[in-house]
């Protein structure tokens, strides 16, 4: 039998067109595979457009709240439709940055020290000493992320606007110099781990996501094997420690300037990472030896409810 699978894309985040170009690239290659597709826009109506359809399997590419925070996973679940990735509370916890870095420091993962404060205290002095980041705490592709460097006087004043939108409060961590390194888990399989290197931008921003040249992925990264080791694990204790499903992706840092050893941060787990001609899970996959149609194949098949 065919399975029919609707693919979930659009949404009405702030991620909403990495969420179309995510969801057009997986709908038109699971089609390839074989399958029955439905692309659904998402909309306030998805628990009747899905009541209706009645799809074997969502295949959920929505990113941002709603998408990824176990708010659509919970309309999936009272409508008994399996569905790809991680389940309700995975995904709540993943979204919230602070909840996931607190389980994942319990399972033994490298993370930072982090500060949530009001946005505009945040405005008005310095709260750690520079260099510092601040970071909604719980969106995605970057949106809100603020670098603020040794030399600058004050803080980022972008926080203090009428049309700030990444919520009232926000984290603030130290600034590690480094590598960006990342790691997918499939499964539950360490992938092998990428460099990204982003040059012209001052980090792995949204443009450096999703433009095309805007980044370049190292796979494997060079790094000794015990390095990639560490970063496997630590991906993968992760991906355990807050009961993810299906695929995930664990973002590190890591400062080798001062020996081999050097320092492994922690940074998020995402529960859904993108799927665009320029993402880096799928770039993972092919290195790890499934393609683009095997690895969305995959997660149709090991889609479910209760998750």
């Amino acid at each position: 039998m065919t399975l029919h699978v609707a693919v979930l894309l659009g949404g009405f985040s702030s991620e909403r067109p990495v969420s179309l170009k995510s969801g057009a690239a997986c709908a038109e290659t699971l089609e390839a595979e074989g399958f029955r597709v439905s692309r659904v826009d998402v909309g306030r109506d998805v628990a009747q457009v899905l009541a209706e359809l009645r799809p074997d399997v969502a295949f959920n590419a929505l990113h941002g709240p709603f998408g990824e925070d176990g708010a659509i996973q919970g309309v999936l679940e009272f409508l008994e439709i399996p569905y790809t990735h991680s389940g309700v509370l995975a995904s709540a916890l993943a979204m919230n940055k602070v909840k996931a870095k607190t389980i994942a420091r319990a399972a033994g993962v490298p993370v930072l020290e982090t500060l949530v404060v009001e946005r505009r205290r945040a405005a008005e002095a310095h709260v750690i000493a520079p260099p510092y980041v601040v970071k909604p705490i719980a969106e995605g592709s970057s949106f809100g992320v603020l670098i603020v460097r040794e030399d600058q006087a004050h803080p980022p004043q972008q926080l203090h606007g009428a049309d700030w939108s990444f919520g009232e409060e926000v984290m603030i961590e130290r600034f590690v110099h480094g590598r960006e390194l990342t790691c997918a888990v499939m499964g539950d399989v360490a992938l092998p781990v990428c460099e990204i290197t982003t040059e012209g931008h001052a980090f792995y921003d949204y443009d450096s996501k999703y433009l095309p040249g805007g980044s370049q992925h190292i796979i494997p990264a060079n790094l000794p094997p015990p390095v990639t080791k560490r970063v496997q694990e630590a991906a993968l204790a992760a991906h355990r420690a807050l009961g993810c499903r299906g695929v995930t992706r664990s973002d590190f840092r890591y400062d080798d300037r001062f020996g081999e050893g050097g320092e492994l941060i922690w940074l998020e787990i995402n529960t859904q990472p993108g799927m665009t001609a320029t993402s880096l899970v799928p770039d993972i996959a092919r290195a790890a030896g499934h393609s683009f149609g095997e690895l969305l194949s995959w997660m149709v098949r090991d889609a479910s409810c209760k998750r």
